[in-house]
């Protein structure tokens, strides 16, 4: 089945405590299915984690009797935990991620000094994907598409006439991803974007996260012709001039995510968490100064 041909069901699952959604798209009730950018529930007070978001991903993937071939990862997100490892240990299937990840591996093992046998290699995954390399779901084939700028090894996954975009772009009214964090660049996230707009009009857009205006409700799909038109950050019109100029403006009036240090440390690592110590506790390090 080619990799444009086909409309396959996405069902989105919003988790409100990070803003996030996780995606789960199959071609109907008894298919394969893949898993896209999941959560896992973390308390930044207690430390303490819980599987309630993940736990809905798992009831509507046994409801619906699909067989899970793939847990993958846009990129190691900043603003949530992934639920990689538990999904995959419910419901089976392969962690994968963009191969960029292992530059973005070697940069955040330096800021949180981490222990001499983390590999940057990306090992951590079950499968690293290249640029435009193919996806097989069951029958369904989909392929990757490297879009950089938010962080050097965002990728967005494209099955049918349904892109999962990650933090590339977000709704019409919301705009587009910050480029702050080590290894992003506006001017790349610029080119990303234009790539992703450069597919059919009506191709489906779903983003990784919504944060809605006022009075608007929770919304998480688009479409390359909305976004073209109304994206307030990177419509039709806007020169890369002025989208980097915006988004360096921007970005340095933002806040740090509130759950980033946890985050990475978790992500750069598929979900797992790091080497429990002599007293079988796991522990995450906060760097000082350092971000």
């Amino acid at each position: 089945m080619s990799t444009d041909a086909f409309t396959p069901q996405v069902h989105g699952i919003f988790d409100k405590a990070t803003w996030t959604v996780t995606y789960v798209v199959h071609q109907g009730q008894g298919t394969a299915c893949a898993i896209i950018d999941s959560v896992l529930d973390y308390d930044p007070k207690s430390g303490r984690t819980r599987h309630s978001s993940a736990d809905k991903v798992i009831a509507y993937v046994r409801e619906n009797q699909l067989q899970t071939a793939w847990i993958l990862e846009t990129h190691a997100h900043a603003d949530h935990l992934s639920a990689a490892q538990y999904l995959k240990a419910q419901l089976g299937g392969k962690t994968a991620i963009g191969d960029h990840i292992t530059g973005v591996q070697k940069v955040f093992k330096g800021i949180f000094n981490l222990e001499p046998s983390f590999a940057c290699d990306g090992s951590q995954f079950d499968y690293l994907f290249a640029d435009g390399e193919q996806i097989g779901v069951g029958a369904m084939q989909g392929h990757t598409m490297l879009v950089p700028g938010h962080t050097p090894a965002c990728v967005a996954y494209r099955f049918g006439d349904a892109v999962f975009v990650g933090d590339t772009m977000f709704m019409p009214d919301v705009g587009s991803a910050r480029c702050d964090f080590p290894g992003g660049n506006a001017r790349h996230l610029y080119a990303s974007i234009q790539k992703i707009l450069s597919l059919p009009p009506q191709t489906r857009l779903f983003m990784c996260h919504d944060y809605p205006p006022a009075g608007r409700e929770v919304a998480f799909e688009s479409t390359v012709a909305e976004q073209r038109a109304k994206n307030i950050h990177t419509h039709e019109g806007i020169s890369e001039d002025q989208f980097v100029q915006m988004r360096t403006t921007r970005d340095a009036t933002l806040d740090m995510p509130v759950l980033v240090l946890p985050a990475v440390q978790i992500n750069i690592r598929a979900g797992q968490f790091p080497p429990s110590e002599d007293n079988g506790v796991a522990y995450l390090k906060i760097p000082l100064n350092a971000l």
